[in-house]
């Protein structure tokens, strides 16, 4: 227990899960905000379809392989909306940049943003600059806000998981928070991993249509897959098993892994997704992301809220949120 923020509060996993929890859920709670899915869903008197979510990136270094913190601020607002089913329509856009930063740089992510918006087809409607003296920055943060409108039928949540449904995972796993290892020069490593980066709306929007058994969609960004599926768990009260042999990731990410002494199942991802699915929707799963695979299943077992992995030598352990940060600042 400390009196003081600290870098892992930051980190997705289980120092900010009870800094949530502990400090802002239990003076804000209103019956939104403490679902904790990755967008709220708002009503009044006229519909309960529209979807809101924000987020602030601070992502170091600013230029990654595959992208940059104006890819990924739009990657993951949309993505972000996409979790409640919400077809993205509208963002706003809040730059804090530090006395001194370049130009150029300014119109290189300023350009990414516009080419990253266009391909989730989502417009930039309004926003915000403000400018702080040199040394009290990082450059360039940003601040982004996100409005979607959920189509009728769909209810997507972390709190539906039920025992027979399927665990899947859109693609392989952990390159982000490698790609952003590898920029930082924290190891010396010829390899061309690069950030899976992506704007996943329009691919949610069509599953969605494709199926009705899809109850879940969580994106496993800061934490990990670990951090997301203990997340479903706690929230869905179900008790999931992965396989571990059945978990993708790739050979180069695996190695830098090793190497560095890291589980690739608490490495950020900024384009993949978690599905939880009624086994009918598989097929269109893999339809409209080919390289999914099944990693694991929920069951009726007890005791619930808890995360299990069957290891490749045949054994079980318990996985939990991540408890500190493997590389902070990664969006």
């Amino acid at each position: 227990m400390t009196d003081n923020i600290t870098m892992t509060h930051g980190s997705g996993g289980r120092q900010m899960h009870n800094l949530i929890h502990d400090h802002l859920i239990s003076r804000l709670q209103n019956g939104i905000l403490e679902k904790l899915d990755d967008s709220a869903r708002l009503q009044n008197a006229n519909t309960d379809r529209l979807a809101m979510t924000t987020d602030s990136y601070v992502v170091s270094p600013l230029f990654f392989k595959g992208g940059d913190i104006g890819r990924l601020c739009v990657c993951g607002t949309v993505n972000d909306l996409a979790t409640s089913g919400a077809e993205a329509s509208y963002l706003s856009l809040a730059f804090i940049l530090e006395e001194g930063f370049p130009l150029d740089d300014l119109k290189k992510i300023i350009d990414s943003i516009a080419e990253t918006a266009k391909e989730a087809d989502v417009k930039i409607v309004t926003g915000d600059t403000k400018v702080v003296e040199k040394g009290k920055g990082d450059g360039i943060y940003i601040n982004t806000c996100g409005i979607g409108f959920i189509p009728d039928g769909v209810n997507l949540s972390t709190y539906n998981g039920a025992p027979g449904d399927l665990i899947a995972v859109t693609g392989s796993i952990g390159n982000h928070e490698t790609a952003l290892m590898l920029a930082r020069n924290l190891l010396k490593f010829d390899t061309s991993i690069s950030s899976d980066a992506a704007p996943l709306n329009k691919k949610i929007s069509r599953l969605l249509k494709l199926t009705k058994g899809i109850k879940t969609v969580k994106d496993p960004t800061r934490g990990g897959l670990a951090s997301a599926l203990s997340e479903i768990a706690e929230h869905s009260n179900c008790e999931i098993i992965l396989q571990e042999d059945k978990i993708p990731v790739d050979k180069d990410v695996q190695a830098v892994c090793e190497l560095a002494g890291l589980d690739p199942l608490f490495l950020a991802n900024e384009g993949k997704y978690v599905i939880v699915c009624d086994p009918s929707s598989a097929d269109a799963i893999t339809q409209v992301f080919p390289k999914a695979e099944f990693i694991g299943e929920i069951t009726d077992k007890q005791p619930k809220g808890r995360l299990l992995i069957e290891t490749v030598s045949g054994g079980l352990r318990k996985i939990g949120m991540l408890e500190t940060a493997q590389l902070p600042r990664i969006c």
